[in-house]
């Protein structure tokens, strides 16, 4: 009896032939590049946020390989952080776009060796190349005013757009971007629900503090 819409099985995989011996490809899921304590508090700090608020309806990466050219292992990124929405947060190796779609949202945080201008110019190429939505560069150490560029994914181009007292939309998410002043890092690079930067989003350590804090206020007062 014909079965139209039987699943495929081993044995009809068995009778496919080829013309020529297989090439696999190695798409490397590691490299050792050097990392100041600095970058990775920065860093840490962004995937913990868009983790915490947005693991139910997107996928976050950090420093992990992004390819998107399944002929060529040579063309990747390794944003600092990255997101895809409408999918579930999992873990993964490396990040190939012809298996899990294109991430909208890639993050930069200039590191010594980005803030030559040559070494950004190619990955800025690469990035329009991967082909993200939303590109943001944060340098932490640029003037006030300066330290947060972002640019746009518009008919098929990648254009910069217009950054005023280092705050922004984050398009991709309906937030802003706003640089903060931090007692450690001097300033990082958050997320706000307003433009003023009063309602920012806090990581799951930050919900746990500002609720021990809360529970002390009310015990001082029963006490008092």
């Amino acid at each position: 009896m014909h079965r139209g819409n039987s699943e495929p099985t081993a044995l009809s995989a068995e009778l496919v032939q080829h013309k020529r011996p297989l090439r696999p490809l190695v798409f490397p899921v590691e490299d050792i590049v050097p990392e100041s304590k600095r970058h990775l508090l920065l860093r840490t700090l962004l995937f913990q946020l868009l983790k915490y608020h947005f693991a139910d309806r997107a996928c976050v990466g950090s420093d992990q390989f992004v390819y998107w050219n399944a002929r060529d292992p040579k063309r990747s990124l390794a944003p600092d952080v990255f997101l895809r929405m409408g999918t579930k947060d999992d873990t993964f190796d490396s990040w190939k776009t012809w298996e899990r779609g294109t991430p909208e949202l890639a993050i930069e945080i200039v590191s010594e060796s980005d803030a030559k201008g040559s070494t950004w110019d190619d990955k800025l190429e690469r990035y329009h190349e991967l082909g993200v939505t939303e590109l943001v560069r944060f340098d932490s150490d640029a003037p006030e005013g300066h330290r947060l560029t972002v640019w746009d994914r518009l008919e098929n181009d990648l254009v910069e757009r217009r950054v005023e007292a280092d705050a922004t939309p984050v398009v991709t998410l309906g937030l802003r971007w706003i640089v903060s002043p931090d007692p450690e890092l001097a300033a990082v690079l958050r997320l706000s629900r307003d433009q003023a930067g009063k309602e920012l989003l806090l990581t799951r350590e930050e919900v746990a503090e500002q609720r021990i804090r809360v529970l002390e206020a009310e015990l001082d007062k029963r006490s008092s």
